[in-house]
């Protein structure tokens, strides 16, 4: 049974309107600007934040900060940014090495107002009478003035727990408040608002090979309620194994439960969005590849399609339906998709989603940071994969794609050897034009100082550049990666 106690947070216990993107039948021609929800000063401008975990603060190497870059007339880039760190007032904790703020973030509206909160992990972080490394994830308040007050959602309950590797948000029990879901080293939990009190839920508890739980959410049974995507693999020790799941919440039970799986499939990024406008989340999975000794399922499609990285989409039903029935997939030699599948180009290592013709269909945004540009290895890339009545590809099996790295035209920059362009993606509305644009990442710009680029409506026409440089933040001699990860909405 899940364990229950009080949480040190405003955020989860406040109530939260969620606002669902606006769904639009097949074939209609424009639909509704999403309700923004990542405008962290209130503004009625969609922000971005810039996780920077390998940031020195008070030269504390890795202490970590988060970097919130402003939206507005311009964009982001061009009207300043913020720098939240633990020496922000009222934010918990100190700044120490090895903390990793900001390993994981997202911008999203727990309560309601309008104004987003921050939701920042910090995995490295020590916590008395829980050991070196349990972890933490903190929510900072947004306001017109800057940041606000900051809590403690859960810190982690033993040594290596590394609790805030990963973090999402949303309401999975159907009664306006939002739940934060939390991964660490082999674990995830789920906070559940029950008035003062929270419960907090074990979602699973298993070997993930060292690396971040992969999480996303989405209403993939159709019910009106959101559900949890999560994803984890490990090969060899203690065995070898990988899940894709789906979990929504029990109300009768007091926990969550799991309700659909995939397994030999191993990702490194998930995204849900209704790709094929029939109003049914789908799900998509992002450098998909197949982690079993012998082919069971075709967890990621035709094994071909794996090469350099594939992206398969699970298709949601209507309610009562059977979810992931109809799937497909591709990778850059699917027709329509730019460029020669490779060896690690790592095609769908991130994975966000956005609806930039505004025709009602999301698109997908996937970047591929192991792509080589000519001779310049692991320069990166990334696509605008668009969404059709069939989903991602038409009834030919043909993709409509648009891609970008720093040598097209009108992209700021020069495609270079491990600028991994396309290590992390987001969009969101950050000009108030009413079109979502794209922002992408390219930790190893600079030497590893790290940048991002905006690409207004998903196109490079206009598009610009932002970086630790440009926005005057600190210790520019050291290696930021800035550009991973990212959060907008």
């Amino acid at each position: 049974m899940p364990q229950r106690r009080r949480i040190l947070t405003y955020a989860i216990a406040a109530a939260a309107t969620v606002t669902a993107g606006l769904v639009l039948p097949s074939g209609t021609a424009t639909a509704a600007p999403r309700a923004v929800t990542s405008d962290f000063n209130g503004d009625g401008y969609a922000d971005v934040a810039v996780g920077v975990p390998d940031g020195t603060v008070g030269g504390k190497a890795k202490a970590g900060y988060v970097n919130i870059v402003w939206g507005g007339p311009k964009g982001v880039g061009a009207h300043g940014s913020i720098r939240v760190t633990q020496s922000t007032p009222e934010t918990p904790g100190t700044p120490e090495a090895g903390d990793r703020f900001g390993a994981s973030v997202e911008l999203t509206d727990l309560n309601g107002d309008g104004i987003a909160e921050l939701l920042a992990g910090v995995p490295g972080e020590d916590v008395t009478d829980r050991g070196t490394d349990a972890g933490m994830v903190i929510a900072v308040g947004g306001s017109k003035n800057g940041p606000g007050p900051g809590s403690t959602v859960l810190t982690g309950p033993s040594p290596s727990a590394a609790y805030g590797r990963s973090v999402t948000a949303a309401d999975l029990t159907g009664d306006g408040n939002k739940e934060i879901v939390i991964g660490g080293t082999d674990k995830v939990v789920a906070t559940v608002a029950q008035g003062e009190d929270s419960m907090i839920a074990t979602v699973v508890t298993a070997p993930m090979g060292g690396r971040a739980p992969v999480l996303t959410t989405g209403d993939f049974d159709s019910d009106g309620v959101a559900d949890l995507a999560l994803a984890y693999w490990t090969r060899g020790a203690p065995s070898t194994q990988s899940h894709v799941r789906l979990w929504k919440w029990d109300a009768d039970r007091s926990e969550m439960a799991n309700f659909w799986n995939t397994d030999n499939a191993g990702v490194t990024a998930l995204a849900a969005g209704d790709f094929d406008g029939d109003g049914n989340d789908d799900l998509a999975l992002g450098e998909c590849r197949e982690i079993a000794d012998e082919n069971i399922d075709d967890p990621c499609g035709p094994e071909p399609l794996a090469k350099g990285g594939g992206i398969h989409v699970h298709y949601g039903s209507p309610a009562g339906g059977s979810f992931g029935s109809r799937a497909q997939t591709l990778n850059q030699d699917t027709a329509g998709v730019p460029g020669v599948a490779e060896d690690g180009d790592r095609f769908g290592a991130s994975l966000a989603v956005t609806d930039t013709d505004r025709d009602g269909r999301d698109d997908l945004i996937a970047g591929a940071p192991g792509e080589a540009i000519g001779t310049k290895a692991k320069a990166g890339a990334a696509w605008l994969l668009h969404g059709g009545t069939k989903g991602l590809l038409d009834a030919d099996g043909a993709a409509a794609a648009d891609t970008w790295n720093q040598d097209t035209a009108g992209v700021p920059g020069v495609a270079e050897a491990g600028d991994a362009f396309g290590a992390a993606v987001a969009a969101g509305d950050h000009n108030g034009d009413g079109t979502p644009d794209v922002t992408v990442g390219s930790p190893g710009e600079n030497a590893s100082l790290g940048a991002a680029w905006l690409l207004p409506k998903g196109a490079a026409n206009g598009s610009t550049a932002f970086s630790p440089r440009t926005l005057g933040l600190p210790d520019l001699s050291t290696a930021h990666k800035y550009g991973k990860p990212l959060s907008s909405h």
